[in-house]
């Protein structure tokens, strides 16, 4: 595994443009620019999977790190063994993904929405293309392949992340409710994720696998 460490948001663009990586741990406590902000200029860029070190009991930062697409956080201070088993796992899903997508074409019609698997693209009803993070699109082919089954948190962070939900963790509520937007901006599909009180959530639609 190489490693290239940038000290400031300036060295983190420089290395950026000048590379190529397949993920990224980002402080969000960087000098000068924030985390945040280089966070929301990666997404930008590409779909390169994100792990954001946050502080310890900084939900507000963490929140917004996951809203802008992060696939996993670890709080600081953190076990080193912890931060590279979590570089493992995302990364890993990430191949996952790829050797799905390296085989025969295949796509999920649901509610008159496409989800692409090689391509990782989902289309709107229209034919229009609706940009989905890493963590967005994994959340979805989760749902889609467990369509009208109720889902727990649990189940989902351990598909997502490999790990157990804390008391106060909300990275899959605040992913479900990211998704939940983009599959309603038309207006047309208000209720194909539901939350399930006391049981998690259920993508309740009929799917049609190509």
């Amino acid at each position: 595994m190489r490693v290239t460490a940038a000290r400031d948001g300036r060295e983190a663009r420089r290395a950026w443009n000048s590379g190529h990586y397949q993920m990224v741990v980002l402080d969000l406590m960087l000098p000068g620019e924030s985390g945040l902000d280089i966070a929301r200029w990666l997404r930008s860029q590409a779909n390169v999977p994100i792990i954001m070190l946050t502080a310890m009991g900084d939900e507000t930062d963490r929140i917004i790190g996951l809203e802008l697409g992060a696939d996993d956080y670890v709080p600081k201070p953190f076990n080193p063994r912890e931060l590279l088993a979590r570089i493992r796992a995302v990364l890993r899903r990430a191949s996952e993904t790829q050797e799905q997508g390296s085989g025969e074409v295949r796509q999920i019609n649901f509610a008159g929405w496409t989800l692409e698997i090689p391509r990782r693209r989902l289309l709107n009803p229209d034919g229009a293309e609706v940009p989905l993070t890493g963590g967005e699109y994994d959340l979805l082919l989760a749902l889609l392949e467990r369509a009208n089954r109720v889902l727990t948190r649990d189940m989902l962070l351990d598909l997502l992340r490999g790990r157990q939900a804390g008391p106060f963790d909300r990275a899959i509520d605040v992913a479900v409710s990211r998704l939940r937007r983009k599959l309603e901006d038309d207006g047309r599909n208000a209720q194909l994720i539901k939350t399930v009180r006391g049981g998690g959530y259920v993508l309740a639609t009929d799917v049609e696998r190509i």
